[in-house]
């Protein structure tokens, strides 16, 4: 893993998200947005320090949800997790910051789903066949974390539940029904209760 004090990180200027339209939760148009935006002209890399407190670009993060059935694998943000911010708080999203030695200094949207796979698996061991499939951005700019951040959500369905946490930073990981998901015995961050809210509850409902 990456020192994230001294990591480069992808980015995007804020201000291509604000012409393709700026949206704030959730929005499935994650393609048309991706195809404009994951381009060598408008990618970077930038000392993630700078980034973190600049709303004047958009850090690109994975964020994949790891599913199977009507299961869905999450844990508690532990302190060896990047963003301080989130610690202690549960989540249903694995990934994060795409560093540039993981996209092997690329920018191009195949760097991006390179990094996007390296950190799935540094993070977590799948030991199930599985599917990925990209199902929509989160731009969240109510919060400070939010602002600097655009995530991209895949959701990788998995024949079996069978998952284990590589780092420590995922705490307490566990799958859990996805109808229980809101019966408040969790603290979600922002991003995951985006996520329960917009297409995964209503699935069931």
């Amino acid at each position: 893993m990456s020192d994230p004090s001294s990591e480069r990180v992808l980015v995007v200027p804020s201000a291509e998200l604000d012409k393709l339209g700026r949206f704030q939760g959730f929005d499935g148009e994650a393609e048309r947005y991706l195809s404009a935006l994951l381009v060598p002209e408008l990618m970077s890399y930038r000392p993630r320090s700078e980034v973190e407190v600049d709303p004047g670009f958009k850090q690109i993060i994975p964020y994949v949800i790891l599913r199977s059935g009507d299961l869905v694998f999450c844990y508690t943000r532990g302190k060896s997790q990047g963003e301080s911010r989130l610690h202690r708080m549960r989540s249903i999203g694995v990934g994060g910051h795409v560093a540039e030695e993981d996209a092997d200094g690329g920018c191009t949207r195949s760097a991006y789903e390179l990094a996007m796979r390296r950190e799935l698996e540094e993070e977590v061991e799948i030991a199930a066949p599985g599917t990925m499939r990209l199902v929509g951005l989160i731009n969240d700019d109510s919060t400070p974390v939010g602002s600097v951040h655009l995530g991209v959500v895949h959701v990788l369905e998995l024949e079996m539940p069978s998952v284990r946490p590589r780092e420590e930073g995922l705490a307490e990981a566990e799958f859990v029904a996805i109808d229980e998901l809101n019966a408040g015995d969790y603290e979600f961050e922002t991003w995951s209760q985006i996520c329960i809210d917009a297409f995964l509850r209503p699935r069931l409902e």
